[in-house]
């Protein structure tokens, strides 16, 4: 495998994880799928739909969302919300996230030595 292979999978492997979050914490706020794909973009996460789907299906299940359909409109569309759970998860995500970008720069100020 080449190098540009390897760091392709990590690199992948670390945008996996962080749309997850990306997408609770957007979706504290109801929001469909197209349009929460839409706002992640904007943030600089690049997400294809047939990704972002089946991320959704699964955060469902698992408990850290919750969907309603808005038929209210001509075309009726899935509305997912972060749910306390998800939420609870976020924020634990993220304060490990925090305690880890602390770790790195740390070693990287030590490195510099």
């Amino acid at each position: 495998m080449s190098t540009d292979e390897v760091l392709d999978s990590h690199i992948q492997e670390l945008r996996r994880g962080t749309v997850v979050v990306a997408s609770l914490r957007i979706l504290q706020e109801p929001e469909y799928g197209y349009r929460l794909l839409e706002r992640l973009e904007e943030a600089g996460f690049a997400v294809e739909a047939n990704t972002l789907y089946p991320l959704l299906r699964r955060l469902e299940k698992q408990g850290l969302l919750t969907s309603d359909w808005n038929t209210d409109e001509p075309r009726p569309r899935k509305y997912y919300t972060t749910s306390s759970a998800g939420r609870a998860v976020a924020d634990a995500v993220m304060a490990d996230w925090d305690r880890l970008t602390k770790a790195l720069d740390a070693l990287a100020v030590k490195g510099r030595k």
